[in-house]
């Protein structure tokens, strides 16, 4: 049986080297932000044919009273340690926390933290969501926002990374509508750069992919790779240097993606903490949000990257768009 798979064409192919230079405020190599995901997960939530919310039978206690620790113990760790390097959080919110936990909201607001949207409940998936099934998800979590902080949500992680086809052009589209075309968005669903980049949208409006990575982020270390504290610490310095190093040429981005039920248990919190210390203890970082680095790069670099896309870029959706797979 063959099946046409094409490419949905978020971003064009364009190689790393020889871009339009990026300079950070005050010259900075690298901007450098921290995406704590604080959220919400039901012990008991609807069915998802798609994907089961926990691999426990109902009730799933193990899974769900950890993340409740996160909330009630691991939050308050992770939020004085990024107080004590000034770090200001940028949060990948499940915005069901703003009634069930506004006392963190508003610990985060009193710290000018951003708050982005990661979906309303981190246990309600996009995946056979109708179109206007997301979109009226996207605007209940954009609305959410606004009314319990007083800040327009400029940034999108699909909750538990089930972005659909349709997500982006939606959040942009939906954004538009509540807080007009000047406001600058972001998506941080793609993982394909350590360099903001422009992202095709189906109305054209300017849209930018803001670096969160997958690598660095703590689930993935900790549950998926089967990382060592110590391990993951050396990683961030690692990745860091790296990228320090390339941001001599062209400004890079450095994210840490964390979780408060993973990154602030005990044993795990001194690598955490000792990371930060390195890397904020380097005068050229921009320790940022990723609102700021999306809204600077839409400033400054848009239209340039733009304009080098079209020289020298290839457009994604060719590569793939014709080519046919064969299935068993």
């Amino acid at each position: 049986m063959a099946n046409e798979k094409a490419d949905p064409g978020f971003y064009d192919y364009w190689p790393y080297q020889q871009r339009p230079k990026i300079t950070w405020p005050n010259g900075a190599r690298v901007a450098f932000w921290v995406a704590p995901n604080i959220e919400f997960y039901e012990l008991n939530p609807p069915a998802n044919p798609h994907r089961k919310a926990w691999p426990q039978p109902s009730p799933a206690v193990p899974g769900y009273s950890i993340r409740d620790y996160g909330n009630r113990v691991g939050h308050m760790r992770q939020m004085a340690v990024l107080d004590k390097y000034g770090v200001r959080g940028s949060i990948s919110l499940s915005t069901a926390l703003c009634d069930h936990h506004p006392e963190i909201i508003e610990l985060c607001r009193e710290r000018q933290w951003e708050f982005f949207s990661h979906g309303i409940y981190n246990t309600r998936y996009t995946y056979g969501m109708s179109i206007e099934q997301e979109r009226d998800m996207i605007r209940d979590s954009m609305e959410s926002i606004y009314r319990h902080t007083g800040q327009k949500c400029a940034g999108y992680l699909a909750p538990a990374l089930s972005h659909s086809e349709d997500t982006l052009d939606l959040f942009a589209e939906v954004g538009t509508e509540m807080f007009g075309d000047e406001a600058g968005f972001y998506t941080c669903d793609l993982f394909h750069d350590d360099q903001p980049t422009p992202i095709n949208l189906r109305s054209g409006k300017r849209f930018v992919s803001v670096p969160y990575s997958l690598e660095m982020n703590d689930t993935i270390a900790y549950v998926v790779n089967k990382v060592e504290p110590r391990r993951y610490g050396k990683m961030l310095k690692e990745n860091f240097d790296r990228l320090y190093q390339e941001g001599t040429d062209s400004g890079t981005v450095m994210c840490i993606p964390t979780h408060n039920y993973q990154v602030s248990c005990p044993h795990r919190l001194r690598a955490f903490e000792e990371a930060l210390e390195y890397i904020t203890g380097h005068s050229d970082v921009w320790v940022t949000t990723g609102r700021e680095i999306a809204e600077y790069y839409l400033q400054h670099y848009y239209e340039a990257a733009r304009a080098d896309i079209q020289t020298k870029g290839t457009p994604a959706q060719s590569t793939l768009a014709s080519e046919e797979v064969t299935c068993p």
